[in-house]
């Protein structure tokens, strides 16, 4: 009897009797007997219901524990069939794993709990599974969290962006609450069709409680967001607005290379088409121009004082991307000053790419003002987009978004999978 207790606590089972424990040569495992205890006895699989026996159903069956060491163990019982009111011949619920599944609820957590923090094929090796077995798992766990905790419960600040994976040919949306920092929901696609499914869950009650909404300005998300979400006020994300004037740098870049005076060696076989002189120094100044300027190592700080002196019109298009960036790093009333002495630097500049940029900024004016007042960081959704391409790449590949939304919510949302207390 002692032994037994043993192996209940060791497997982490709960409203379980231990009939016995013996090892399995020919597999090399070790097998657990059990049966419900008389509380957990009888009940459906699918809905717990109390329901009468049916039929013995296959006779034993086996559900994949944790290991004990190196050694695998295996919960073995009765899979007895009831007659459910509801679902009709199901096979009899068991406290120590879900319906219609080969592995222990402990087992699953172990997964979860390893596959979030950890890559795919590590915890393929560790538990000793199949590669879409961890996809399986990551979805049944996720649907038990999203059972008992409601994500979407109390948002007021949101932030919308859409992210790319599998090679930039298909889209999540992702909406991020920024009062707590979490992600709270993802879906497929990049519409207002797949956008409206997150208002869908939310109800119309919540989506009126709403007061900010950050999001780059795709049409798509503006008319949804208006339509769904009437209250809330729509914030510009300063990481699309300053990412628009990187943009245009890029274009006077571009233009400046082609203008720059050097030799071009054209590509032929076997050898790639470069060029030298002044041309080489602008194509290679690139990174430069795009980070900022705290974040330069010494080559690229010469290389931007190299271009302050070689070509005025690419360092005055550098000095108007730190002007808009500068913009969301004071906020508030400041910054809109900022924004009107940069609006009309912009359209003096003399640079196409800029004066374009301009008429674009001064159309979502209102939305960028908000968010300066407001001070809505993108940084969020940004280093959330981050974290689930790394996820993507190196622990999923798989057919559909759905195994890809559950782990992000697992590893980003508020509610992480851990293993279920011994009772």
């Amino acid at each position: 009897m002692q032994n037994n207790r043993v192996w209940q606590r060791a497997c982490g089972l709960v409203r379980t009797v231990v009939e016995g424990v013996r090892f399995d040569e020919v597999g090399d495992a070790i097998i657990v007997s059990v049966r419900p205890n008389a509380w957990a006895r009888g009940r459906c699989g699918r809905c717990g219901r109390r329901s009468p026996g049916y039929d013995s159903g296959d006779g034993r069956r086996r559900w994949r524990g944790l290991d004990a060491g190196t050694t695998r163990v295996f919960v073995e019982a009765d899979a007895r069939r009831v007659q459910c009111r509801t679902h009709g011949p199901t096979v009899a619920q068991v406290p120590w794993a879900r319906h219609d599944v080969g592995h222990t609820r402990d087992f699953d957590a172990m997964a979860a709990w390893l596959t979030v923090r950890t890559s795919k094929s590590a915890t393929c090796q560790l538990l000793r599974v199949a590669w879409r077995t961890i996809g399986s798992i990551i979805t049944r766990v996720n649907d038990d969290v999203e059972a008992v905790v409601d994500r979407l419960d109390g948002l007021r600040r949101i932030g919308i962006d859409e992210i790319s994976y599998k090679r930039g040919h298909r889209y999540l949306i992702v909406v991020v609450d920024h009062d707590t920092g979490r992600l709270v929901w993802a879906g497929p696609g990049r519409s207002e069709a797949a956008l409206d499914m997150f208002f869908d869950e939310l109800g119309d009650e919540r989506a009126g409680l709403i007061t900010h909404v950050s999001a780059d300005m795709a049409d798509w998300i503006a008319k949804t967001v208006a339509r769904r979400a009437p209250n809330a006020i729509r914030c510009a994300d300063p990481f699309h607005v300053v990412a628009w004037a990187i943009e245009a740098l890029d274009v006077e870049r571009r233009r400046a290379w082609n203008h720059a005076a050097g030799r071009r060696i054209p590509e032929s076989s076997g050898r790639r088409g470069r060029t030298t002189g002044d041309s080489r120094q602008i194509s290679r100044s690139r990174y430069a121009l795009w980070k900022n300027p705290d974040d330069l190592n010494p080559r690229q700080r010469q290389q931007l004082d190299w271009i302050a002196k070689t070509d005025p019109k690419l360092w005055r298009a550098y000095l108007l991307k730190e002007g808009l960036r500068y913009v969301f790093a004071v906020k508030g009333e400041e910054g809109k000053v900022a924004l009107d002495q940069w609006l009309s630097w912009a359209r003096r500049s003399q640079l196409p790419a800029y004066i374009q940029l301009a008429k674009k900024v001064t159309r979502h004016r209102a939305a960028i003002d908000a968010n300066l007042d407001h001070g809505l960081s993108q940084g969020l959704i940004e280093s959330t987009n981050t974290k689930i391409r790394l996820l993507t790449r190196i622990a999923f590949e798989f057919h559909g978004p759905q195994p890809l939304i559950a782990l992000a919510l697992l590893a980003l949302g508020s509610n992480p999978p851990q293993l279920p207390g011994r009772k």
